[in-house]
């Protein structure tokens, strides 16, 4: 059997890229206020507040300074996603899913755990101690994961 050309090599190659490349691709928020954008970027921007702290205790390189710092950029993150989850915000490109707007009061206590915690993540981190603060860091910590096993995708 005969090898296929150059040509058709080339051919294959950019469709299977051209395939793969529309299959990741993003969804765009076409609503006029782009609400899922919008809490999309927020729970980001929190992420990079949240994560140099876990990076930090992982390594065993605490910077009680920096930690501060960190847990109190995340506590002037921490409310701007909720108002982006209206009654109108269940679409694509959604990672949220029904059980955000079926189950409101479930929703409510998820995000009420969740500033709980991050209120004790801070005060470790105003005490400068290690020690509490792995502790709280682990508290936020299961608070988004206990959010995400029931309301995301």
């Amino acid at each position: 059997m005969p090898r296929p050309t150059l040509s058709v090599r080339l051919a294959l190659l950019s469709l299977s890229a051209l395939t793969l490349a529309a299959c990741s691709s993003e969804i765009p928020d076409t609503h006029p206020e782009q609400p899922v954008t919008k809490r999309q970027q927020a729970f980001k921007a929190m992420l990079r507040s949240f994560e140099p702290m876990g990076t930090m205790l992982k390594d065993r390189r605490y910077d009680p300074d920096a930690f501060a710092r960190l847990a109190n950029e995340l506590a002037s993150l921490r409310e701007r996603p909720w108002s982006h989850f209206g009654p109108d915000t269940n679409y694509p490109p959604t990672k949220a899913l029904p059980a955000v707007w079926e189950k409101p009061a479930d929703f409510e206590q998820r995000r009420t755990s969740f500033i709980e915690a991050s209120d004790r993540l801070i005060a470790a981190a105003t005490a400068r101690n290690e020690a509490d603060a792995r502790s709280a860091y682990a508290e936020v910590q299961d608070s988004c994961k206990a959010c995400h096993r029931d309301f995301r995708r």
